[in-house]
């Protein structure tokens, strides 16, 4: 998987401890300097994320992570803290979280297990026992079932005997014979046997599938996709789907598809990691952003995970494949690269709705003010077609007194002469 293009690659003349300093200034006294944040942590690799980590913890003795806990919220602190958690962690979280309570999100194991390497699960599997004392193909075994089951259980367990294996190279003639295997296994045969293309699709590397899907296609006069999709059925289908696509020649995407439209609901997910490792993210993240909410959770585990890896080619794809930039769609993306716009949005949140979130009011005016407040009042113009001080005035005059008291007090204290700091 060649020419990934990642979007963060860290910094040179990297200094852990001066990171750690500018950190602590930015949530020390009133109000939390959140672009001090933003541009540190969003810059950084997540290697260099862990030195800022442990030179903060020995030279302030504090938890990193939890100093921003206290001082961000929201998707922001979502954002923040899944980049400084160490990758494999972050990613065992989100399983652990997909398998908690009532039901198995089944999309997020086939997102995170069908599209890594060997290397990658094997870290995996040895976090998620670390992290939570049990192993995950326990975990995993008693939240799904059938032949979706036994594939996961494949690719989480085989690891060390080769699955996935990206450094051993490509075999033509074992493409050749793997592929007349998935053809007795399915299309030649009454019925069909899943465990030939489970056995095939878990252990093979995304480079060697390519070769066994082209010369399936040579064997069967179909592709692979077209295969699976008529010979399997549910959650298994979303899997083999996913690692089909992944592999690298996938065409199936169009300007103007959603991520069901191309995988006909949730059954083709797994066959399409193997042949388009970006075309598939780009559309994984447009069905997060469709519908009837949006998902939020998938938006950051998707940007956050494929950031030093290859989230620059699929901002590429999303752009050809839906004539819109990801960055144009994707919140979580403006708390980065546009900085006022997203405080903007969070000032409009804190003044919508039932009650006022005062104390959101009050940090963001206050930190803000001698940094970039003008770029917001213009951004929340821009945007909502009225002014900052209109929906603040508004919100003021419904929150309590002691919360009018608190926000006078700030706002005179701050901006003497003037007598508001939005003015």
């Amino acid at each position: 998987m060649a020419n990934r293009q990642p979007t963060v690659v860290g910094v040179p003349n990297f200094n852990a401890a001066e990171d750690a300093a500018a950190l602590r200034a930015a949530m020390k006294g009133l109000g939390t300097d959140e672009q001090a944040i933003i541009d540190i942590l969003t810059t950084r690799s997540n290697i260099q994320r862990q030195a800022i980590s442990k030179a903060f913890t020995h030279e302030y003795g504090r938890d990193l992570i939890e100093d921003l806990k206290s001082e961000l919220g929201g998707h922001f602190e979502d954002v923040i803290v899944a980049l400084m958690l160490p990758p494999a962690e972050y990613l065992c979280k989100e399983l652990n979280h997909c398998m908690e309570g009532m039901g198995t999100d089944e999309s997020v194991l086939v997102e995170i297990l069908c599209t890594r390497t060997k290397p990658e699960i094997a870290e995996i599997v040895q976090a998620y026992e670390r992290l939570y004392n049990r192993p995950l193909a326990e975990h995993m075994c008693s939240e799904t079932s059938g032949d979706f089951r036994r594939l996961l259980t494949l690719i989480v367990t085989s690891h060390a005997q080769g699955a996935r294996d990206e450094e051993t190279g490509v075999d033509p003639a074992r493409a050749a014979e793997a592929a007349q295997q998935l053809y007795e296994a399915g299309e030649a045969k009454w019925g069909t046997d899943e465990e030939i293309f489970n056995k095939i699709l878990a252990h093979e590397s995304f480079a060697q599938l390519q070769l066994v899907f082209e010369e399936y296609k040579n064997i069967a006069g179909r592709t692979i996709e077209q295969a699976i999709k008529a010979e399997v059925d549910g959650e298994l289908k979303d899997a083999l789907s996913a690692i089909e696509f992944v592999s690298g020649n996938h065409s199936r995407l169009l300007a103007g598809d959603t991520f069901s439209d191309c995988m006909g609901g949730s059954d083709q997910l797994m066959l399409e990691c193997v042949q388009c490792s970006a075309s598939w993210f780009a559309a994984r993240l447009r069905g997060a952003m469709q519908g009837l909410g949006t998902d939020d959770r998938t938006l950051i585990r998707v940007v956050v995970s494929r950031s030093e890896v290859d989230l620059g080619r699929i901002k590429e794809q999303y752009e050809r494949m839906y004539d819109k930039t990801l960055e144009s769609e994707i919140r979580v993306l403006e708390c980065v690269e546009n900085a006022a716009a997203w405080f903007a949005r969070r000032l409009r949140d804190a003044t919508q709705g039932a009650g006022t979130e005062d104390k959101t009011l009050v940090r963001v005016i206050v930190s803000r003010a001698e940094l970039d407040l003008q770029t917001i009042k213009a951004e929340y113009e821009r945007l909502y077609d009225k002014t900052l001080e209109s929906d603040v005035a508004f919100s003021i005059s419904s929150v309590t007194s002691a919360s009018i008291s608190g926000l006078a007090e700030v706002t005179l204290r701050s901006s003497q002469p003037q007598h508001s700091l939005i003015n």
